[in-house]
């Protein structure tokens, strides 16, 4: 049986899942010589939670601001997001190192593909996948490919029918918002691509002669439009696979022909999807020491996700979460610490829990009992609160 098959006949090293996968990360690090983080989403979450959003970029610089080093690795697993929040990511990391290498063991679809291209070496195995880059657009409670939606209007004002359905609620302002998303993603990619990727590319393989800035910027912009054109791939969530991006004479790093970082990366990739399918991890960004994990705690009448930040070594998950609750008169959100350990780290004793069950709201000054919130969630997590 493999990897995976091991762990889930309960075959892993120490019988704590966090312990493992962190020994893993480390490991990892020590097999490249360099510093590694980590930034991953379930991919089987839900979409609202799982893309890469501005709530990650203050998490994202506290992980790596203990970090001491030129050179840093990042594991990258996520369906996508915001490619604003990329660039804000990217510029975080090229400022703080010389040379970045990103690791995909498993997907880096949409947006991750963005941040993928931000790399000096992009490492991957036959089994990894980036994905296409064309922006996705989300108008009217539909989501819509920006690059399908321009070249289907190009055929379509050619036609007869054209002005009609300029006048059927497509503005020129959305026509340019679909432009602009589509110039963003490929601008991003085609200066990361040059400045970063092809930095030590110096001689062309084909003739031996020198590789010139415009050769870089233009190898740079025919991946990034490859990538981009969504006639070519068709759906939005298309594996592209290591050989597909050398077909597009992008070099890749295979890293399952180096036999140790390809077990030690295959080990840590399945804890960290067992992770997420028992832990009710959704997000998370670490170091082998140190963790920033975003989970689930629940509050009457839906589920509210809330980071739980980390400096320090921390138990596993579930000892420790956050819930937001409201104010009955007023609406005003409070959030609160729900420990299930006295080993859970206290983040701030202002956020406990109320021992007695009770707070007074900050905006209307409303005495508000929490037994009702402290009994659902005893009883559904079977466990008391401290």
């Amino acid at each position: 049986m493999g990897i995976f098959g091991d762990y889930i006949e309960g075959k892993f090293e120490s019988g704590n899942h966090a312990r493992d996968r962190k020994m893993y990360l480390e490991e990892i690090s020590k097999l490249r010589k360099r510093p590694i983080i980590t930034y991953a989403s379930d991919l089987q979450g839900d979409p609202m939670h799982i893309s890469i959003d501005y709530n990650d970029i203050l998490p994202f610089y506290d992980q790596l601001s203990d970090i001491k080093s030129e050179d840093i690795d990042i594991i990258l697993e996520t369906p996508g997001g915001n490619p604003e929040v990329v660039e804000d990511i990217v510029k975080m990391i090229r400022d703080k190192f010389k040379r970045v290498g990103i690791i995909v063991p498993g997907s880096a679809k949409s947006a991750g593909t963005i941040f993928a291209m931000a790399a000096d070496e992009i490492l991957m195995s036959p089994t990894s996948s980036l994905g296409p880059i064309d922006a996705q657009i989300y108008s009217g409670g539909k989501i819509y490919s920006a690059d399908a939606f321009l070249k289907g209007l190009d055929k379509i004002m050619t036609g007869p029918t054209g002005y009609a359905l300029m006048l059927q609620g497509i503005s020129p302002g959305e026509i340019q918002h679909c432009k602009n998303a589509q110039k963003l993603s490929k601008t991003l990619v085609t200066e990361w691509l040059a400045n970063y990727k092809f930095k030590f590319w110096k001689k062309h393989s084909s003739n031996g002669d020198e590789v010139t800035d415009e050769d870089k910027k233009k190898r740079a912009y025919e991946i990034a439009d490859r990538l981009s054109d969504q006639g070519y791939w068709l759906t939005h969530g298309r594996s592209i696979k290591l050989k597909d991006l050398e077909e597009m004479r992008l070099q890749i790093t295979d890293y399952s022909k180096i036999d140790k970082l390809y077990e030690a990366i295959t080990r840590y990739y399945t804890l960290l999807r067992l992770g997420f399918v028992y832990s009710g991890i959704y997000k998370i960004i670490e170091t082998h020491e140190t963790q920033v994990i975003y989970s689930k705690g629940s509050v009457p009448g839906h589920l509210h996700p809330n980071p739980i930040p980390s400096s320090d070594p921390v138990p596993p998950p579930q000892d420790s979460f956050f819930l937001e609750a409201g104010c009955s008169n007023c609406g005003a959100l409070g959030m609160f610490q729900i420990r299930l350990s006295r080993s859970a780290r206290i983040l701030n004793k202002a956020l406990l829990f109320p021992e007695d069950n009770k707070i007074i709201c900050n905006h209307c000054n409303t005495e508000i009992s929490l037994i009702d919130i402290r009994n659902m969630l005893e009883s559904k997590l079977g466990q008391k609160i401290l």
